[in-house]
């Protein structure tokens, strides 16, 4: 059979291959748009409403030159659930389309949802937590490691890294870069940082560039160090002993009359319940 795919312009050479070289069936038609169902795996989840009112009067105008790419649906009979194109779906339904051209593949659904990835990454569709969360999936559903990402997407294993730690981030700074608030550039000066969230905000409310966040950062974290070092050395030992002992950090703040407040910083429940376990045990 001969391959749809082989040498047609704007397909990046990982979707090409995939489909081209790895074996999997092909056939061209035209189907009923109300025959095609969303992908399930879509990696994509956010999409732009005037990219797709644009591109529905492009398609208007010049039709749908570039397929969508289908697969047999495997829950629903009748149906084809997309596995690249829902742009170009999305917006042929608002152009009024009855029928529109697809490419039908043989896939299960790894290779559906590989396929999906493969397309977005390459044409630069997915913001940064989208592309993390579609690198976690392939990791913890599909049994991929980050080298095994990082050879099948084509970019850099810390590039994977580095996409993967965005998922580290407070819930509400995720959605920030999801919804391009912040840019990724940002994002990666704030992975590790205790008050990451406060310095999330301040890039918002200030409209601070990267390198504006990076000197920030730099005068917290020195302001930090000399606070520190203003701290006894027998306080900060006993910081340290402490933290290394439940797991967590250990803040001691002595005051001049003997008094103070010792505090612990848990990142979870499970140490939360950890720590209330420990000092029911012992008082």
């Amino acid at each position: 059979m001969i391959n749809p795919f082989k040498n047609k312009k704007g397909l990046g050479r990982g979707l090409s291959s995939l489909i081209g070289d790895g074996g999997i069936k092909t056939s061209n038609d035209k189907i009923s748009i109300s025959s095609i169902v969303p992908n399930k795996n879509q990696p994509r989840k956010f999409f732009e409403k005037e990219a797709i009112e644009e591109l529905k009067n492009s398609i208007k105008e010049r039709g749908i030159i570039q397929p969508l790419i289908v697969r047999k649906s495997d829950d629903q009979d009748n149906k084809y659930e997309l596995i690249a194109g829902e742009r170009r779906w999305q917006a042929a339904q608002l152009a009024g389309l009855h029928e529109v051209p697809v490419i039908v593949i043989d896939a299960d659904n790894l290779k559906s949802f590989e396929l999906a990835i493969i397309e977005n990454v390459q044409r630069k569709d997915l913001n940064p937590i989208e592309e993390a969360e579609s690198y976690k999936k392939l990791i913890e559903k599909f049994g991929y490691d980050q080298e095994k990402v990082s050879q099948f997407i084509g970019k850099s294993r810390s590039h994977i890294s580095n996409c993967l730690r965005l998922l580290s981030l407070p819930e509400k700074l995720i959605d920030m870069i999801r919804f391009g608030k912040i840019s990724q550039g940002h994002a990666k000066i704030l992975i590790g940082l205790e008050n990451a969230m406060l310095i999330g905000e301040k890039i918002i409310k200030k409209k601070l560039s990267v390198r504006q966040t990076e000197n920030l950062v730099r005068l917290l974290k020195n302001g930090s160090k000399m606070l520190q070092k203003k701290k006894d050395s027998n306080v900060i030992s006993t910081e340290e002993d402490l933290s290394s002992r439940i797991g967590m950090r250990v803040f001691l703040n002595n005051k001049k009359n003997n008094s103070g407040t010792l505090t612990f910083e848990y990142k979870g429940f499970d140490q939360l319940d950890r720590l209330i376990s420990v000092i029911k045990k012992n008082y």
